[in-house]
């Protein structure tokens, strides 16, 4: 991991963290110390444990020991994932945490109107990808998919699938045989580190990936699968399907659809295409 990009600064004070189950963490300390000034920013956190009950009971949840590059070498350092440093940031009772307060308070808010209604959700989101320079038929597709996945976990944690190692897995086993490529070996091929695999897909890549969760989910309700293992074949079942009309297309338009190329860099080089055109 680059040192560089293992360092965030806040308000001129360095934040540690490490790259863990595909997410950056923070050490706790660190955000600690950036809040409060604190000479003795373990001993503070201490503190904040045996004061705030609820914080201390869920601690176990929101932290984990990770090896992080201190002076003295890696050590490991209690870190916090990003829910979990919003949590800590929750329980500083410092002047500086206030910014952070009113930005979860918003956050908040806005979430509890999604609940209430979510096609504001959806709305928002949908200016969030348009933001990033994604066309409104991309959008759209990207959206359906998402509806299609949400279906698809929640008919599993109905037959007992319960960890998200497990709906990892099934996941992986549905792109493996829709792609040939479980999600992490896709990620690699397209050069992504923390990026989300399926936003730097192209039009094609996502419709086979909706059809292989969307059979999938059929396969599972038809075959009443139940718990893991089940589930599994359902998932196998599912990803085959995708990945035999996936092979049958290619064989029709002459190109593969799996491609190293993310969606927002070949919309870049159409631009740049389109702009080259114009000064000729």
């Amino acid at each position: 991991m680059d040192k560089d990009k293992a360092l965030v600064v806040f308000r001129g004070k360095s934040i540690r963290r490490a790259w863990f189950n595909d997410e950056w963490w923070f050490v706790a300390a660190d955000i600690v110390e950036a809040l409060t000034d604190s000479r003795d920013p373990r001993g503070y956190l201490k503190d904040i444990r045996r004061r705030d009950e609820g914080f201390a009971e869920g601690w176990g949840q929101i932290a984990t020991p990770l090896l992080v590059d201190t002076p003295g070498g890696k050590q490991n350092l209690n870190c916090v994932s990003t829910k979990g440093a919003f949590r800590l940031i929750q329980s500083i009772p410092s002047k500086k945490a206030e910014p952070f307060k009113r930005w979860l308070a918003k956050v908040g808010y806005e979430r509890v109107q999604e609940i209430e209604d979510p096609e504001l959700a959806q709305k928002r989101m949908k200016e969030l990808y348009k933001s990033k320079g994604y066309s409104d038929d991309w959008i759209e597709k990207r959206v359906r998919g998402i509806a299609i996945r949400d279906e698809l976990t929640d008919e599993w944690k109905k037959r007992e699938v319960e960890t998200d190692k497990e709906f990892a897995i099934l996941t992986a086993e549905i792109s493996k045989a829709t792609f040939g490529l479980t999600p992490k070996e896709y990620k690699k091929l397209k050069g992504l580190e923390k990026e989300n695999l399926r936003d730097h897909m192209g039009d094609l890549e996502l419709i086979f990936t909706m059809l292989g969760e969307r059979v999938t989910t059929e396969v599972t309700r038809s075959k009443d699968a139940k718990k893991f293992n089940q589930c599994s074949e359902a998932a196998k079942e599912g990803g085959e399907v995708a990945g035999n009309a996936r092979k049958d297309a290619e064989k029709r338009i002459g190109k593969s659809i799996i491609t190293k190329q993310n969606y927002l860099e070949d919309k870049e080089k159409d631009r740049r295409k389109q702009i080259e055109k114009k000064h000729k």
